[in-house]
């Protein structure tokens, strides 16, 4: 691959990463709106969310017609090899 092709390739926040962002950002974010900014479709945000819900990261409370979330930032980041910062810590360098 070479130019714009190999840049394309890969990335360096996931896509999980990408969402718990928007969500730390606007506790009130449509899934609609995370997924404009993520350049993902609503049925992958919605699923990242229940892999985020499900591994601890996030929690959700229905307000009306709409949901607010909170990002569990106490929880460590999951892989072995990032043990040791919180999410708090990954949260601070991407939102300045």
């Amino acid at each position: 691959m070479t130019g714009r092709r190999a840049a394309l390739g890969w990335t360096f926040l996931t896509s999980h990463a990408r969402v718990v962002v928007q969500i730390a950002r606007d506790p009130g974010v449509r899934v609609r709106d995370i997924a404009a900014r993520c350049l993902l479709t609503e049925r992958a945000v919605q699923r990242i969310i229940v892999d985020l819900e499900e591994a601890g990261y996030l929690t959700h409370e229905r307000r009306g017609r709409v949901n607010h979330y909170r990002v569990i930032t106490g929880k460590q980041l999951r892989h072995p090899a990032d043990a040791g910062p919180t999410l708090a810590e990954l949260l601070a360098a991407l939102l300045r």
